[in-house]
């Protein structure tokens, strides 16, 4: 994941990952202008969070809370990391 420390978006995102107990490289672009570029080629944007998982982009937080929403985000994060997640 793509972001910054102070972004709510990254917060968002940040938090809903630690909830569901999800392992991620949080890459920061705050302080490396190389890094952003990197982020805005990959992504073709500009915004923080990018995140993706695996090889897939999810976006930003707003698509992660809607794949979450929509039951989707368990089997993408199955598939591209083994990820077991938590009961609820």
């Amino acid at each position: 994941m793509y972001s910054t420390p102070w972004c709510p978006y990254c917060v968002g995102a940040r938090n809903l990952l630690n909830q569901l107990g999800v392992d991620y490289r949080e890459i920061r672009v705050d302080q490396d202008i190389a890094l952003r570029r990197q982020m805005m080629e990959l992504s073709g944007r500009r915004t923080v969070p990018q995140i993706w998982i695996g090889a897939t982009h999810v976006g930003g937080y707003t698509d992660l809370l809607g794949l979450q929403r929509s039951g989707k985000l368990d089997a993408l994060l199955e598939t591209a990391g083994g990820h077991q997640p938590k009961k609820r």
